[in-house]
């Protein structure tokens, strides 16, 4: 049997103000990279390819995110169309409004897409948690369209998220799902939610019939931009190690995964790593991803996964000691990950620039055998 966490950040769309933040984090390096292509001498097709995608980047052309779409109505349904370009006729004389709407999320990258599913065949996990997912159609069109209806149990869960990110739990025939839980009506003694997403409990039967229990969450990211999210990521580590001590954690067969944004040392993890026997299975002797290359493959940063894999650890898929002593073999999947500078790792032949990036986050899996 195979779990897997991943991260998706949306499939098909995602909220603007995301997109935002993204850019804003890496303009420094577009501007750089646009400068040094633009003192070149002679340019190849490609060098010239690269300067159109960062001239959109950073905002020189408009049409880039395309957000504004002509609204047709025929036969009773509306229809879009991305067409900002073309003119339009105003809906009626009595406004000024000319059938345009403006959206609040864009367009994934077609690329970004089929990257997304390349990432999740890898290891093609019978139990796949994926994390910010716009919505279930979106889950089910994946499933479809890109994993050849691979799943046959897709589930789906609203969260706190103000960009309207949810959780996804998809699994192969044979797993069925038991029951599932929703913590978004936890509240803190100020009445404010504990989560900032949510902590989601699956309970699920394997072929053999045996009871798997995964506890799946995702911390907000950017410390830096949220005065209380230090404060507020230690009291969701309490609530999930509550959570997991009801359930007899080290007698169980039970799974924490998720995104937690913040490094395994950090005290404000302290609760799920030190106050439960939960194991991180990044420290399992057969945790397997492809080393950064050059010199960085025997460099160790602070927060990274491990020696040679220096990309800074923010997924877990942490086990119970009983779950973790079935583990078979396991690891990390980086190839859909856009590299900046350094550290450098193999990627996907298709990613060519950072549109076409999968996304931000590793995939994280591991075979367990149990019976």
């Amino acid at each position: 049997m195979i779990i897997a966490t991943y991260n998706i950040q949306n499939i098909f769309h995602r909220d603007r103000a995301l997109i935002k933040k993204y850019r804003e984090e890496n303009r420094e390096l577009w501007i750089e990279e646009f400068e040094r292509l633009m003192v070149m001498g002679m340019r190849t097709n490609k060098e010239f390819n690269r300067l159109r995608t960062l001239s959109k980047l950073l905002g020189f052309e408009d049409a880039q995110n395309g957000p504004y779409l002509t609204m047709v109505h025929k036969a009773g349904q509306l229809f879009l169309k991305k067409d900002a370009a073309s003119e339009a006729n105003k809906a009626s004389p009595l406004t000024n409004w000319n059938g345009w709407v403006r959206l609040n999320s864009t367009p994934i990258n077609e690329v970004a897409i089929a990257n997304k599913a390349k990432v999740v065949e890898e290891v093609s996990p019978d139990i796949l948690i994926l994390l910010e997912v716009e919505d279930r159609s979106s889950l089910l069109e994946f499933n479809k369209s890109f994993l050849s209806d691979t799943y046959t149990h897709i589930l789906y869960l609203e969260t706190n998220d103000l960009y309207g990110r949810g959780i996804g739990l998809l699994t192969k025939s044979g797993y069925e799902v038991l029951a599932m839980k929703s913590h978004v009506n936890d509240f803190d003694e100020n009445g404010n939610p504990i989560f900032d997403m949510d902590l989601q409990e699956y309970k699920i039967s394997t072929p053999n019939g045996k009871i798997v229990s995964i506890l799946s969450t995702c911390f907000l990211d950017n410390l830096e931009h949220h005065k209380d999210a230090k404060s507020k990521i230690e009291v969701q580590s309490k609530k999930i190690a509550e959570v997991y001590k009801d359930k007899d954690g080290p007698n169980e067969l039970i799974a924490v995964v998720g995104t937690l944004n913040v490094p395994s040392y950090s005290e404000l993890l302290a609760p799920l790593t030190l106050g439960t026997d939960l194991k991180d299975i990044s420290k399992h002797h057969t945790f397997e991803v492809d080393l950064d290359k050059g010199k960085d493959s025997k460099y160790y940063r602070l927060g990274a996964y491990k020696m040679g894999v220096n990309l800074k650890q923010s997924d877990y898929l942490m086990l119970s000691s009983k779950f973790y002593r079935t583990v078979k073999a396991c690891g990390l999947i980086r190839k859909g990950i856009w590299f900046k500078k350094r550290p450098q790792w193999n990627i996907l032949k298709s990613i060519k620039n950072e549109l076409h990036s999968a996304s931000e986050h590793p995939m994280v899996w591991s075979e367990l055998k149990i019976r």
